[in-house]
């Protein structure tokens, strides 16, 4: 997406510049309204060729930190203002430890800012690639309220909870993703090297193979001739479907497509909906207003079909509908989940009620994590025993049928 200049001034009247990447300079003005900043002026940056070696440096700077790096520099920020070291030493100390280059320059720039006058999660904005909108609110609500060491505390938890979702997901998937790799360099290796092998032997049968002999022949002999267009295909379908996400459009359709996905699109649906409830827990409870955290947590759902349709609860908001009621229109959550959700209106806590909806759906996704790897098993051992059968019946076939040849002569 195109990358923008802007330059807006916070609630409280400070100016503020950075960069965003999104589809329009006006996507960008209703990025910075909903989250507090008044744009005053937007511009397409003209990005200018560089060599490879400013390239790999830019690279590096852009790169967005890891978990890790996140939870770390929460934690120790949260620590650090509990035991009543100021924001500018606290932010001092932890770049001269800090192991992410960009990250190490940003808190750097981010100290001269608040040196300026500026606060803290004025300064973070500028950083949208570092600091999610999450982040830089919730550390906003924390200076506002006066309990930013909270507000750190309640960030490094959430980012716990939101790591440990995504690598049990990750570990779920890793052994199925192993065993398909395998199985696509054992039928390259079949195809170009052992099947071509065996067909010179066929050919002096002058007999009629089995379809099985004949299937494997036919594929292995396309594969042979024509690998580099196969191999080009291969890499134009990879590069086209690539370029495809990157669009808007392709992005809400992979999103939306992988919620459906067989066996794992549940847990990916629900480990998302885990995030939102979490996070806008996090956000109300701090005293954010319901349509500016729908906004804000509409981000950090990182899915673009799911933000699309909490934006679309947003809007259900400021025509005057309930939130319950926009949840049910949103078709995204279970009638035990809406439930909830009208009881914590009626009750006024829609806050812990949703914290109740994250570990709800964080402990089914923690269940179905654990039992994946056992429902995905069996679906594999029937495809490659279906490749196994095929290659042994294609294989030896012919051998049996000329052994009982040679057997009756």
């Amino acid at each position: 997406m195109p990358l923008f200049k802007y330059k807006g001034r916070t609630t409280a009247g400070e100016s503020i510049k950075g960069e965003l990447e999104a589809g329009s300079s006006n996507d960008v003005a209703s990025h910075l309204i909903n989250i507090g900043i008044t744009p005053i002026d937007i511009n397409a940056v003209q990005i200018k060729p560089a060599n490879l070696l400013e390239q790999f440096q830019q690279a590096l700077l852009q790169r967005r930190p890891s978990d890790n790096d996140l939870i770390m520099f929460s934690r120790q920020m949260s620590t650090l203002l509990k035991a009543g070291i100021p924001i500018l030493p606290a932010l001092h100390g932890l770049k001269a430890h800090m192991e992410h280059k960009g990250m190490s320059e940003a808190i750097d720039e981010i100290a001269h800012d608040i040196e300026s006058g500026r606060t803290l999660s004025t300064s973070m904005m500028k950083y949208p690639h570092i600091f999610s909108t999450l982040f830089s609110s919730m550390v906003n609500v924390g200076e506002n309220t006066g309990q930013l060491e909270q507000a750190f505390q309640q960030i490094y938890k959430y980012l716990e909870v939101d790591k440990d979702t995504k690598d049990r997901i990750k570990a779920a998937i890793r052994y199925p993703t192993f065993v398909i790799i395998a199985m696509v360099i054992a039928v390259v290796i079949i195809n170009l090297f052992v099947i071509p092998t065996f067909a010179k032997v066929f050919a002096g049968f002058n007999a009629e193979l089995p379809w099985a002999t004949q299937l494997l022949l036919s594929t292995s002999q396309f594969a042979t001739d024509y690998w580099q267009l196969l191999l080009l295909m291969i890499v134009i379908t990879f590069m086209g479907i690539k370029g495809y996400l990157k669009t808007d459009k392709g992005r809400y359709q992979w999103d939306r497509y992988q919620l459906r996905l067989p066996v794992v699109g549940n847990i990916i649906e629900r480990a998302t909906l885990a995030r939102f409830a979490r996070a806008f827990s996090m956000t109300f409870s701090a005293g954010v207003p319901i349509t500016q955290t729908l906004v804000i947590v509409s981000r950090a759902v990182e899915n673009s079909y799911i933000e699309q349709q909490v934006l679309n609860m947003r809007e259900g908001l400021e025509h005057g509908e309930s939130l319950t009621r926009t949840a049910i229109a949103s078709n995204l959550f279970t009638p035990l989940v809406l439930q909830m959700m009208s009881v914590g209106e009626d009750t006024g806590s829609v806050d812990q009620m949703l914290d109740e909806v994250a570990g709800f759906y964080e402990r089914e996704v923690e269940y179905d994590t654990n039992k994946l790897s056992s429902a995905i098993e069996p679906i594999l051992i029937t495809v490659i025993g279906g490749m196994v059968l095929v290659l042994a019946l294609g294989v030896f076939l012919p051998m049996w049928d000329l052994g009982s040849v040679a057997l009756s002569n």
